[in-house]
């Protein structure tokens, strides 16, 4: 069913402002990576198409190429040439689904946590059939041998073997190196969902999603580093008994097609000369 086209409360000058804030950081990572203007506008053109395609339709009627060339302002000769060439925005890799719900159960099942819900060391295997590393991947996959996932994750940090051999969560170090394929997963999975609830918040009344930010200016660095340590650990904190309780509530679930994720984000910044006249003291988002 397609979607009508939203009254934003906000002229087109004030959404231009908008995007300009919104998309600056997305132009530096395309200017530092190499990706021109002309290679970012080509992919905009794509997903003009794309969007207007699919969720701009008029009920009972097949979209054309000039209905979507009147929507989108692109000459209907290259609406007829791009469409249905967009590319797939899903890139979410076996290796990567996999890692997320190997960590998910240790961060999360009883049977490989201890009494304060803290990940326990686990042996590699288990004559007695119970709880190991090699059981905890087994759980999940029988597609990975266990010694494959457990040689990835020393090399990247995310467990260390101890004195005793076993296997030992190294939480500090589950966040992706920069150039890991995990990295880039959820940079766009997190920001997408991110901004799609934002998006709704706006297209609707009452605004659907919980969204909310606490944000102070005008601080020293020194506090600014206390509130970020004790945001990380909050927030951590958090999203461990959100998990907790996802993965024992789904197992009773009697499942369906509704996706479910709550994210946080902590940021420190020297304000940009720029946005410093937008600071007018103190503020706190409820």
């Amino acid at each position: 069913m397609s979607k009508p086209r939203a009254k934003l409360p906000f002229s087109e000058e004030t959404l231009q402002a908008m995007l300009v804030r919104v998309l600056r950081p997305l132009v530096k990572l395309a200017l530092a990576s190499g990706f021109n203007f002309t290679a970012f506008s080509t992919v905009l053109r794509r997903l003009y198409i794309e969007v207007a395609e699919k969720e701009f339709a008029l009920p009972n009627k097949q979209q054309t190429d000039s209905r979507i060339s009147l929507l989108t302002g692109i000459h209907r000769k290259d609406v007829n040439r791009l469409r249905g060439q967009a590319p797939d925005a899903s890139f979410l890799t076996v290796g990567v689904s996999q890692t997320s719900r190997i960590l998910a159960r240790w961060l999360a099942d009883p049977l490989y946590c201890d009494a304060e819900d803290r990940p326990t060391a686990l042996p590699r295997t288990s004559s007695d059939g119970g709880p190991s590393f090699e059981s905890l991947v087994s759980d999940i996959t029988k597609d990975v041998h266990p010694r494959s996932i457990l040689d990835d994750w020393l090399d990247r940090g995310v467990v260390i073997v101890d004195e005793n051999g076993w296997v030992q969560l190294n939480l500090s170090s589950i966040v992706p190196n920069a150039g890991d394929e995990a990295r880039r997963h959820y940079f766009t999975r997190n920001l997408r969902d991110h901004v799609q609830a934002s998006v709704m918040n706006l297209m609707n009344d009452p605004p659907p999603y919980f969204e909310r930010a606490v944000h102070y200016d005008g601080m020293s660095p020194a506090l600014a580093a206390r509130l970020d340590e004790i945001a990380r650990e909050e927030g951590m904190a958090l999203l461990l008994k959100l998990n907790k309780i996802a993965h024992q509530a789904i197992k009773d679930d009697p499942g369906g097609n509704s996706r479910w994720i709550s994210g946080v984000y902590v940021m420190t910044e020297e304000r940009e000369a720029d946005l410093q006249a937008e600071a007018m003291g103190t503020e706190a988002d409820e």
